[in-house]
């Protein structure tokens, strides 16, 4: 019996397989990045240095890399305000850039809800407050 890929079979999990590989290989470039950062700089900058040296770094990468990328808030359909995600990448990725003493359950809560208000299904949530940089994928409806 011959298998069939998802491809093949026309249900759409070929595409959602490539596009998560695709978001993989991403994640591992700014990872890449944010590590070039870190090994440069080291610890103890505030958090815009930071995100203005990665935004540096992966232009450098040929990456496309915008800061402080508004996005509207809703609430019963009606317009509340704006989030300014700290970092989109190739419009496909939110970097969220934090000098903290570790991940709390507050700043992964705050990932998600902007995961929610951008319709982005991934972030990168990074720590660069210890000498090695430290990250975390945030996934939501992906």
């Amino acid at each position: 019996m011959k298998e069939t890929s998802s491809r093949e079979r026309g249900d759409g999990a070929g595409a959602q397989s490539d596009e998560r590989a695709s978001l993989e290989a991403l994640v591992e470039k700014v990872v890449g990045a944010a590590y070039e950062v870190s090994n440069v700089l080291g610890a103890g900058f505030l958090e815009k240095v930071y995100e203005r040296a990665l935004i540096e770094e992966l232009h450098m990468r040929g990456l496309q890399a915008r800061a402080q990328v508004p996005y509207p808030v809703g609430y019963k359909g009606k317009h509340i305000g704006m989030y300014s995600a700290d970092m989109v990448v190739e419009d496909r990725l939110l970097v969220e850039i934090k000098c903290v003493k570790g991940f709390s359950n507050e700043h992964l809560a705050q990932c998600i809800n902007y995961l929610k208000a951008s319709g982005v299904h991934l972030a990168l949530f990074t720590n660069f407050r210890r000498p090695k940089v430290e990250w975390r994928r945030v996934v939501h409806n992906l």
